[in-house]
């Protein structure tokens, strides 16, 4: 049971949940902005603005330069899989969500009529816009300089 409280004890990863659960909730304000209205979908959909995936990837790799070194081999890891994770965001999963809503109008012209078409639609919103990844990594890393300065070490 120490693990679980050790896990509770660890800032730099509750710091970078944080981070991913607070970027969830300001796409709720995007939403309402963008749409006047609240769609409670988007904390659990992918895609979207801004990128939490970014936010949380960026921020445990800030978190983990802050408190291991930003010369340290653990700042090094956390960083490469943030820029793993931030590519296939706004590259492969882009273009996958490009690809998904091509076959959904090749679909929909092609059932025209009486025709039917059993499967579901594809999900079309998987990934982000550059933009989207680079608005949640400054977020995720504001958000760990911010802990920083309010918490300390």
């Amino acid at each position: 049971m120490q693990d679980f409280g050790d896990l509770l004890n660890n800032r730099v990863l509750l710091v970078a949940i944080f981070a991913c659960l607070l970027t969830q909730a300001t796409k709720l304000i995007v939403e309402l902005i963008k749409n006047h209205k609240l769609n409670f979908r988007v904390v659990v959909e992918s895609g979207g603005m801004p990128s939490s995936h970014s936010a949380l990837v960026t921020a445990l790799a800030a978190g983990v330069g802050q408190t291991s070194g930003w010369a340290s081999s653990e700042f090094a890891i956390a960083t490469i899989v943030a820029i793993v994770v931030m590519y296939d965001a706004a590259g492969v999963r882009q273009a996958a969500g490009k690809q998904a809503r091509i076959l959904n109008q090749i679909i929909d012209e092609f059932f025209q009529g009486e025709h039917q078409f059993a499967e579901d639609r594809l999900k079309e919103l998987l990934g982000h816009t550059p933009v989207q990844v680079i608005v949640g990594s400054i977020l995720g890393i504001a958000i760990s300089f911010g802990a920083e300065f309010v918490f300390g070490q």
